[in-house]
């Protein structure tokens, strides 16, 4: 018997608007649709696509530990895995929900590295959260041959210094809890006068924000641009 397909659906950053078309029409038109959440609360996946899905869809709810050690994550993307395969199995499409872009820090490839070898597999690209905390800002990210860098923010220090000693652009993501450390990191370098920060970027609740004014800690979803100003745009 043909299985399903496993689709993989970025939403893109969080207001609804910026879903693609296509986004919706799969979400539109899905009987199961998958997505992760919190332990014990909400799923940002799934509030984003909330408008979106019929009222007739399955709803598979993958409950994703935050914690530091990765095992019980891990193996909540194992139960994942088998409660999506056994609808593939079945012949059924499975539309699964995911916040930004799939293969950018996505959740969702943790399911496809379990899934995708076995089914027929689709992935719809999504807006990131780098090129949304770019427009909110009103900065461009890099320009002609200048090196843009993305650091996740949990990255230590001596190795973020010098990613952005390489770098002509940087986009630090995920500093919620690391940004007393970044902003002194990048106080000592002299690129915290010409440092943007954005949080929640799209939402209700976004902040855009020179650095010095950010608070600490800082939301999870929040990130930091830097342009040492390289290309004469900035002129």
């Amino acid at each position: 018997m043909t299985t399903g397909k496993l689709i993989g659906v970025g939403l893109g950053p969080g207001d609804p608007e910026l879903m693609t078309r296509k986004a919706h029409r799969l979400i539109a038109s899905a009987g199961i649709i998958a997505y992760p959440a919190l332990e014990n609360g909400d799923s940002f996946a799934r509030a984003i696509a909330a408008d979106s899905i019929p009222d007739t869809a399955q709803e598979l709810v993958i409950r994703i530990p935050m914690t530091q050690d990765r095992a019980p994550a891990q193996a909540a993307y194992d139960r994942g895995a088998t409660d999506i395969a056994l609808h593939l199995d079945q012949g059924r499409d499975v539309v699964v929900l995911c916040e930004g872009d799939p293969f950018f820090y996505g959740s969702f490839m943790y399911l496809f590295s379990r899934l995708a070898r076995t089914y027929p597999t689709e992935i719809i690209p999504g807006v990131t959260s780098v090129t949304t905390c770019a427009a909110m800002a009103k900065r461009p990210l890099t320009a002609r041959n200048e090196v843009l860098t993305i650091i996740p923010g949990p990255l230590d220090t001596h190795q973020m210094r010098a990613r952005i000693d390489a770098a002509g652009a940087i986009a630090i993501m995920k500093v919620g809890r690391h940004l007393g450390r970044i902003r002194a990191l990048l106080a000592d370098m002299d690129l915290a006068t010409n440092a943007t920060f954005v949080a929640r970027a799209s939402l209700p609740a976004q902040q855009v924000l020179p650095l010095a004014r950010a608070p600490d800690p800082a939301p999870y979803f929040s990130m930091i641009l830097i342009t040492k100003g390289d290309d004469p745009w900035l002129r």
